[in-house]
């Protein structure tokens, strides 16, 4: 942890999808395309809010990736000049880094190009846009951890671990089933 926590942290609200999500990252999409120019491999909107019909908490999840995570000061201050700020800084986790937006509505999740993690929040987010039975199935997960978790708002990511851990089991197996794995 760098600093306060956003204080979308504090409580969780699940909310209906909202269609201007997609409006939301792509003028957050473009505004690191004009302070990063080049040193950008590829953004994802990659978080619930990237899903048609999911309910979710209002935050934008863009994934960005850049050749290396390492040396901060080629990125993080072109960052900040947006008014986003530094609050993971986690090496050990593929060279992840999270800011969040000044209104804390973007979660910026900058990562080295050969990290793994964006490859399954894309199989996730791709799966979930697919297989609506799984769509309702994490929205109405979610909807319920955000109210049994709300003295604990912290408890809420790691309670969603399991029905995502089976999404991804079918998820896998149907990429196997199809050759593809």
């Amino acid at each position: 942890m760098v600093g306060e926590p956003p204080r979308t942290w504090q409580s969780i609200v699940i909310e209906d999808y909202d269609p201007a999500w997609v409006d939301r990252f792509a003028a957050a999409s473009s505004l690191l395309k004009e302070v990063l120019g080049g040193l950008i491999v590829d953004v994802e909107n990659v978080g619930s809010t990237s899903v048609p019909g999911l309910a979710a908490k209002p935050i934008i999840d863009i994934d960005l990736l850049i050749e290396d995570t390492t040396d901060e000061s080629r990125y993080v201050p072109a960052l900040e000049s947006l008014g986003c700020r530094l609050v993971l800084r986690e090496p050990w986790w593929h060279g992840h880094r999270m800011l969040v937006s000044p209104a804390e509505d973007v979660n910026l999740h900058v990562r080295p190009q050969a990290a793994p993690e964006p490859v399954r929040h894309r199989l996730f987010r791709d799966w979930l846009r697919s297989h609506p039975e799984d769509r309702e199935r994490y929205a109405t997960t979610k909807r319920r951890l955000a109210r049994d978790t709300a003295h604990q708002p912290g408890d809420y990511s790691l309670a969603k671990n399991d029905v995502i851990d089976d999404i991804y089991a079918r998820i896998f197996a149907a990429t196997a089933k199809e050759g593809r794995g």
